[in-house]
């Protein structure tokens, strides 16, 4: 199929977000009852065409599907399929992480792949097994090669964990600036600022030394990583006054109480600046930003989702499930 220019995809973009579940609609989901209401209101959207008889048990599968689905398209179709695996390839890491660990492990993981819009499961594990594969980029290999390494020599399962979270955000970084569009670049590193500051603090939670948290943060964000590493021997009191002299001071301002950041608010905070950052491309026309808010409203949909259908499984109240739920847009 003939990839479009932006100009021409961008009206297919603006049409897709009519599907996304309406504010209201989602507080209605919020408010329901019970299970067989939330299904009941499902019924009604996009999601419709893909839920089965069992509710409980094929809702997992129908956001999957749908995620694939809206993926395989924009893929045919974006003018640089770059613009999306620089969103999707948190998926590809991921499905690394899962599959070289089935096979150092002589265990079955598939059941934890997840679609990227690139790479099947068969081209990723033929990779793995052979540390060679045509169709998946260099950079790829090198982390698996790396990861083989690091295992061989320490028997390190956490160590797998740490070397592809780091490869994942460089890649990111190195993806976004060979694309060159300097909005795409601004938000990757926004995304990589807030990884930076969230495993901090859990490093400063959990007593991490500095040599292993040198391991773990990215030094392709905008706040120095050496300075982040500065705070990881100290306390969360420590980092919160750091942070706030930095350009996100007034970011995370809500989210800190009695001087220290409430790290169970951290990451849907992350997650609620990408989206506000977002919402200045629903005026574009032209350029990349829009098919990328397309994808993060569409993972924030499928976020705010599992929360309410979890929430309600293990009995939360509304209040409980709405405080953890992100902003969306015209919330």
């Amino acid at each position: 199929m003939k990839q479009s220019t932006y100009h021409e995809l961008n009206p297919l973009v603006r049409l897709k977000e009519l599907e996304l579940l309406p504010p209201e609609l989602m507080a209605r989901l919020l408010k329901a009852e019970d299970l067989t209401e939330v299904d009941t209101l499902l019924r009604g959207t996009i999601y419709g065409d893909y839920l089965q008889d069992d509710f409980n048990e094929s809702f997992e599968e129908a956001l999957g599907q749908a995620n694939a689905d809206l993926l395989a398209e924009l893929v045919k179709l974006v003018p640089d399929p770059n613009v999306v695996w620089v969103y999707t390839m948190r998926f590809t890491f991921h499905n690394l992480k899962a599959l070289i660990k089935a096979e150092l492990l002589d265990q079955d993981f598939d059941t934890l792949y997840f679609y990227d819009g690139f790479y099947s499961i068969e081209q990723i594990k033929t990779a793995i097994r052979t540390g060679q594969a045509s169709s998946l980029p260099e950079i790829l290999l090198e982390s698996i090669q790396e990861v083989r390494e690091h295992f061989e020599e320490s028997n390190s399962l956490q160590g797998i964990d740490i070397i592809l979270d780091r490869k994942y955000l460089y890649c990111e970084r190195k993806v976004a600036d060979k694309i060159g569009e300097p909005e795409l670049i601004k938000e990757v590193i926004g995304f990589i600022d807030f990884t930076n500051f969230l495993m901090t603090a859990r490093g400063i939670k959990q007593k991490r030394s500095r040599n292993f948290m040198s391991t773990v943060l990215s030094s392709h964000g905008s706040v120095p990583k050496e300075e982040l590493l500065n705070y990881v021997e100290g306390d969360l009191e420590q980092l919160t006054t750091y942070l706030k002299t930095t350009y996100y001071g007034e970011i995370i301002d809500p989210i800190v109480e009695n001087n220290t950041i409430d790290l169970s608010q951290l990451e849907r905070l992350g997650d609620d600046y990408l989206t506000g950052y977002y919402e200045s491309a629903q005026t574009q026309a032209f350029g990349p930003l829009p098919v990328l808010a397309l994808l993060n409203a569409k993972s924030i949909e499928s976020k705010n989702l599992r929360l309410i259908i979890t929430g309600k499984r293990v009995g939360l109240t509304n209040e409980q499930i709405r405080e953890r739920m992100r902003e969306t847009y015209g919330s």
